[in-house]
């Protein structure tokens, strides 16, 4: 990375989630100014608390609708970058859940923006949705920033609509004569990586499995296909367009797809069995549910207009991706300095 961080106030909102810690940790790793807003963290272990995340800057706990903490924050650390990644960010929790999926994800993007819009410092503004805001139809090619927005479940659907919000606050507050900040939303497809402990989600799942007693990992949706991709691609991704945001922002105010390359898809039962083979232990077990809610069966991302215009592009493969999230949680099995191993672990993206 360049060196545009380097004492660069930045604010991320999540912090004390998977993605939101590698962030945060990475940011402060090139010297920037970083603050967050996020709830506690859910669970323990937490890779906020073993990076030591709160040493590392400005931190509030708070609900991103608490309009009275995001000001409070904002009066005092005066980004010049926003990055907002809190959110619900489970399919399955928001079929239990859908009134506080929607709150969290839809108006939380509201609040973060109206937020923005009343701190004259902010010069960008990266909003991180998901790959699944498309209207889904299952078809075997990619789908473009330009495809229907949808969502059949309410995590999908209260993403889909924080990208409707988001463009609706630019045009309204944004832009020549009004705010000066640029606002661009980025989809990022399925990430794994080191540190994600989530309920329901399928690496942490692999992990707890191979690394439980009985090292059993079952599987509900063996065929299910997605751009798997390391956490630090999309993270490297959300960088440079909020680099390219401040320093040549035309044509970078808009959607971005980002994700691994096509041949890089894979089903699930491929990542699982390449992770139980990369942890050295475990056993897979297939466990269809008749009665589960809907998920989606086949969705991947067309990514050219990232490698087009900003010149981004994937630098890990499936197998690179497989290899560094099973030596992270080996390496915090052991009783590593996870620091020094998150930092060794950066470096092979960074470069």
């Amino acid at each position: 990375m360049s060196g545009f961080w380097a004492g660069r106030r930045v604010l991320v909102t999540g912090h004390t989630g998977f993605k939101g810690a590698w962030l945060a940790f990475w940011l402060a790793e090139m010297g920037a100014e970083v603050s967050g807003l996020a709830l506690a963290p859910s669970g323990e272990p937490s890779l906020h608390d073993i990076l030591d995340i709160a040493s590392r800057g400005r931190f509030v706990q708070a609900d991103i609708n608490d309009r009275a903490a995001l000001d409070a924050l904002f009066a005092a650390a005066r980004p010049e970058v926003v990055i907002h990644m809190a959110a619900q960010a489970l399919v399955r929790p928001s079929y239990e859940a859908p009134v506080e999926s929607f709150a969290t994800n839809t108006l939380g993007t509201v609040s973060l923006l109206d937020a923005v819009r009343r701190c004259a410092e902010v010069r960008a503004v990266v909003v991180v949705t998901t790959d699944k805001v498309y209207e889904n139809r299952e078809w075997p090619w990619g789908y473009r920033e330009t495809d229907a927005l949808g969502g059949h479940d309410p995590y999908s659907a209260s993403k889909g609509c924080a990208e409707i919000a988001t463009a609706s606050m630019q045009r309204s507050f944004f832009g020549p004569g009004r705010h000066p900040a640029r606002i661009a939303t980025v989809r990022a497809g399925n990430v794994v990586g080191g540190g994600d402990w989530s309920v329901d989600r399928l690496v942490p799942d692999i992990v707890r499995g191979c690394l439980g007693e009985v090292g059993l990992v079952r599987l509900r949706n063996p065929g299910a296909v997605r751009p798997w991709q390391h956490v630090l691609e999309p993270l490297h991704a959300y960088l440079t367009i909020a680099e390219r945001l401040c320093t040549a922002p035309e044509g970078i105010d808009q959607a971005w797809n980002i994700g691994p390359d096509a041949a890089e898809n894979r089903p699930v039962l491929e990542v699982a069995e390449a992770m139980v083979a990369a942890l050295g232990r475990g056993r897979i077990e297939l466990e269809p549910q008749a009665d589960a809610p809907h998920e989606a069966h086949l969705l991947t991302l067309d990514c050219a207009r990232a490698r087009a215009v900003i010149g981004w592009r994937p630098k890990l493969g499936f197998a690179d991706c497989v290899e560094m999230t099973a030596s992270w949680y080996a390496a915090w099995a052991r009783g590593e300095d996870m620091r020094a191993v998150t930092r060794a672990q950066l470096a092979r993206i960074a470069a």
